[in-house]
């Protein structure tokens, strides 16, 4: 097991290595492929209607006039141990993780996204439970009753949710429970967890529901699927024929042999809700790592970009590991040697 670990920790990290040049590639070698230089960067810390003697201080004070494989160098030794800025007569220090400084408000990058990053943990968190809890149990209950009225009308559900998309679902929740009944009058707005427990949940409710039903509806039909092909295997009959309780064959047989792949489902779909829910966010103009993105981009602002590619990137690759790790205990068939 320890073993197992030590393999998989060196594999996220060389992972995160290869994200973090890939996309260092895309945001700083491309540009230069296309005719863009060193002072076209230096000019989006200055402003369009800075001097070339102004952009070309900031140059040389950011290294932007370095090789690349510096440059990269620099930024990967600034994530891990932190880097100096020269801004005007004293330098500037920015902490470990550091993902540089924003072009826009020449800010360190990382206390900005440790400031959303908890509208984003609470909208995939509470989002994630809904959505696995019911997705797993239709599933089931429709796989159980294949035909019924349950089945066809859970499933249909299960359609709606998959082809709805969540702008859509998201504008319809907040005109119908927000704006009409008034069930929900602080939804698209974000109280701290730790300042308002109540009101956290009461706001983000619409918001759960909203991404859960598009999640949800994919793990009911995954884990019907997997469990009508799992209760007609081998095993399930001789569990029956051993005189088993039918609780027991299906909850303890059938289900956590079909909870694997599933597992590795909700593992990516958290890990990447967890690096941005951009649509959400955006719909209920929740402050989050998100619109975070979304306004980086608008902005041109490519620090900010990079730090929230990476922060993504980061938790992805978290919670596969975690994945990995959770295989042995939900299906004993799997070995971690």
């Amino acid at each position: 097991m320890v073993n197992f670990l030590i393999r998989r920790l060196l594999a996220a990290i060389v992972l995160l290595i290869i994200v973090s040049m890939v996309t260092f590639a895309i945001f700083f070698l491309i540009p230069r492929l296309t005719g863009a230089s060193s002072s076209d960067l230096a000019s989006r810390y200055v402003g369009k209607t800075a001097g070339p003697q102004a952009v070309h201080e900031v140059e040389i004070r950011l290294g932007l006039n370095r090789p690349l494989v510096v440059q990269y160098w620099n930024f990967v030794k600034g994530i891990v141990v932190g880097a100096h800025y020269n801004f005007g007569p004293s330098k500037v220090y920015c902490g470990p993780p550091c993902f540089g400084y924003s072009f826009v408000n020449q800010t360190p990058v990382w206390p900005d996204l440790l400031d959303r990053m908890p509208v984003t943990l609470s909208l995939a968190g509470g989002a994630a439970v809904i959505w696995l809890v019911f997705g797993v149990t239709t599933g089931v209950v429709s796989a159980l009753k294949r035909g019924s009225v349950v089945d066809r009308v859970s499933m249909g559900i299960a359609l709606a949710g998959v082809s709805l998309p969540i702008f859509f679902t998201g504008l319809l929740s907040l005109a119908i429970f927000r704006d009409n009944l008034k069930l929900f009058p602080g939804a698209g707005t974000y109280v701290g967890l730790t300042q308002n427990p109540l009101t956290w949940a009461s706001n983000l409710v619409l918001p759960w529901v909203t991404l859960a039903f598009l999640q949800a509806a994919l793990y009911a039909r995954l884990t019907r699927a997997g469990m009508l092909e799992t209760m007609g295997e081998d095993y399930i009959r001789t569990a029956r024929a051993k005189g088993l309780p039918e609780r027991t064959v299906i909850v303890r047989h059938a289900l956590r042999a079909t909870l694997t792949p599933v597992l590795t489902i909700f593992g990516i779909d958290l890990g990447t809700l967890v690096g941005g829910a951009v649509l959400t966010e955006g719909t209920f103009s929740l402050p989050g790592l998100g619109k975070f993105a979304i306004d980086s981009i608008n902005n041109n602002d490519l620090p900010r970009v990079l730090g929230v590619v990476m922060v993504g990137a980061f938790f992805i690759v978290l919670a596969n590991l975690v994945v990995d790790v959770l295989y042995a205990v939900i299906d004993p068939r799997v070995r971690l040697s």
